[in-house]
């Protein structure tokens, strides 16, 4: 189950995001739609980065019946990768809503074997999806 909030403005069609998120997992899960300076802030917040980003998880603790975490999405970040790439803004949502996940249930990609990507890429192909940001990092090497 999805609670989503979009505080961006624009509109997003949560219906595939709302298939793989049932896929995934029985918990819910929240998804925030933001612009690129409440994510800047974020990002520094809690990350301390100041700059914008994409996509950024927050994992609860695994207690029964609490949502499984937090996935922020930056909406105008979606856009513009979406438009350079030649797909539409809520298909880079989901690729991004399926990054986040993926996170939000214990893969990282920056410390695994390729366990993520391959899961990665197995939902993008099931979801009838374009490559991810991580996928498409890997046919650039």
């Amino acid at each position: 189950m999805i609670s989503f909030e979009n505080k961006s403005s624009h509109t997003i069609d949560i219906s595939k995001i709302e298939k793989i998120a049932e896929n995934l997992s029985d918990k819910e899960i929240e998804l925030l739609v933001v612009e690129s300076d409440e994510m800047r802030d974020l990002n520094r917040k809690f990350r301390g980065i100041d700059a914008t980003t994409d996509v950024i998880s927050f994992p609860f603790e695994d207690v029964p019946n609490a949502p499984l975490g937090v996935i922020v999405i930056n909406s105008q970040k979606a856009k513009e990768e979406a438009e350079k790439l030649g797909h539409s803004a809520d298909e880079e949502i989901a690729l991004l809503f399926i990054h986040g996940l993926l996170h939000l249930l214990g893969y990282d990609h920056e410390c695994d074997e390729g366990q993520m990507r391959e899961r990665e890429r197995e939902l993008i192909e099931r979801f009838n999806l374009p490559k991810s940001l991580i996928v498409r990092s890997e046919s650039d090497s």
